[in-house]
Formats: structure tokens, C-alpha cells, sequence
């Protein structure tokens, strides 16, 4: 066998479905550019039309194949819709990957109890109702799959000046281990997946020189990184023969930010 086939067996989506929620955004775009470059049919969900549209001709002209609904991630119904149209097409999801997410820098006295609940909203319950939408339609048609949450590393360390943001990852993580439990017997792996420090729009607000600056210190590899760098772990936790046995764990991909004390 060679090299190139060992790869695709044991990393390889060819026939597979994978929907990507926060799939306009910087990080869930590379997401959808791996999933799709290792043979996936990808579904990618956001608000932001245009750049929908964009990220499936993307694919498209890189040789894969995808398609792009507009929906709101909080709404139980919107994506009750994307399961109803996808049926349609004989489509069954086999990897859902819950990327949507909001952060804000409000000083903690200062944090509002409007902001509070939409960033709760938006980082956690729409993973709640995606899970239970996607998760249900799995269960039922007796789909072996993988559920991938994005995390935060501000969910396993406190972080300063993003306490909402924060508190939302801490219970991603939680929530997909308690998923991983119940639903293995139903054959549907679930992990998060917690990047270190990859500039996007949510969280540009944050850096500030200072702030690069103190990162970068406590950062070995001593550089940000690049949205791309994310495929290897996505990979390894949709595939359903490299990542067969994987489930209930939390992926870091940091630089070593974690691994630093002093």
C-alpha cells in the first residue's frame, strides 16, 4: 500500500457529510477547507451570506464539494430546516462541528445582563440546540458520527478580560464530555477541540499590543496561530477510523501556551 492510500484510509471522508456551524467565520472556514479537502461533502452554516457563498466557491474551485445555508444558530427551528432540506437530498450527517461564537473585553463590573446572555447564547446554546437537532437525526437513522465543539483554552485557565467568553467554554467542554458518555453506545463520538491564540474577529478587540505582547511570553513557539494548523486535530477527531477510539477528550492546539508556568 502506498503512502498516499494509507493516508486516505485512515484520514479520508470520502461519502461523508460534515456540517460546519460558524463556518464563515476565519477558524470554521480552515475547518471547512480540511473537512472538504479530505473528501467531505461540506454544509457550511452562518449568517453572513456573502461570504458563504465565497467559502463554497473556495471549495469548490479547490475540487471539493459543498453547499451554504444561511441560519441563525440559536434557532431550534432554522436548523430543524437545514435537517428537513438535507433529508431531502439523501443527505445523514456524519460530523457536525459547532463553531459559532461571540467574545467581549467589558470589564466584569461592566458586563451588562444583555451582553452576558448573548454571548451565552450564542457560544452555548446554539451548541446545545445543534447537538440536539443534529444529534437526534443521528440517533434516529442510526448514524455512526462525530460531533467536534470548539472550546477555548479560556475554558480550561482563566483568561483575563473575557470572564463571559469564558465561562461559555468552560461549559463546551464539560458538555461534550457528558455527551461522549451518553451517546457512545449510540455509536456518535463527542470532543472539543480548544485552540490557543488564532487572531479572528472575535477577538481582535482584545489584542492589543500589550496583550500580544504578554501572549507572546507565554506562548514557546512565540507566534499565533495560523487558522490552517487547526486541520490536523479536526481531522484526526472526524475521521472514523484515525479517530475511532476518541472520544470525551479536549484537543489543544496552543503553541505550548499550555504546557507554560513561568
Amino acid at each position: 500500500m502506498s503512502t498516499s492510500q494509507y493516508l486516505t484510509d485512515l484520514f479520508g471522508l470520502g461519502g461523508k457529510t460534515a456540517v460546519v456551524i460558524g463556518g464563515t467565520g476565519v477558524l470554521g472556514g480552515a475547518i471547512c477547507s480540511a473537512l472538504a479537502g479530505a473528501g467531505a461533502y461540506v454544509v457550511v452554516i452562518g449568517r453572513n451570506s456573502d461570504q458563504g457563498r465565497i467559502r463554497v466557491e473556495q471549495i469548490e474551485a479547490a475540487g471539493g464539494e459543498a453547499e451554504f445555508h444561511s441560519a441563525d444558530s440559536t434557532s431550534r427551528a432554522e436548523l430543524e430546516s437545514i435537517v428537513a432540506a438535507l433529508a431531502t437530498q439523501q443527505r445523514q450527517t456524519h460530523i457536525l462541528v459547532n463553531g459559532a461564537g461571540i467574545n467581549s473585553a467589558t470589564p466584569f463590573l461592566e458586563i451588562s445582563d444583555s451582553e452576558w446572555d448573548s454571548i451565552f447564547e450564542v457560544n452555548l446554546n446554539s451548541v446545545r440546540l445543534a447537538c440536539q437537532v443534529f444529534g437526534s437525526d443521528m440517533i434516529d437513522r442510526g448514524t455512526q458520527a462525530s460531533i467536534i465543539n470548539v472550546a477555548s483554552l479560556s475554558g480550561m485557565t482563566p483568561l483575563s478580560r473575557v470572564y463571559t467568553y469564558a465561562a461559555t467554554k468552560a461549559a463546551v467542554i464539560n458538555l461534550s464530555q457528558n455527551l461522549a458518555r451518553e451517546w457512545a453506545p449510540n455509536g456518535i463520538r463527542v470532543n472539543s477541540i480548544s485552540p490557543g491564540f488564532f487572531p479572528a474577529e472575535q477577538n481582535r478587540k482584545v489584542l492589543t499590543p500589550e496583550r500580544i505582547e504578554s501572549i507572546m511570553q507565554h506562548t514557546p513557539m512565540y507566534r499565533f496561530g495560523h487558522p490552517e494548523e487547526l486541520a490536523g486535530a479536526v481531522l484526526l477527531l472526524a475521521s472514523p477510523k484515525a479517530g475511532s477510539f476518541v472520544t470525551g477528550t479536549n484537543i489543544v492546539v496552543d503553541g505550548g501556551f499550555m504546557g507554560m508556568t513561568i
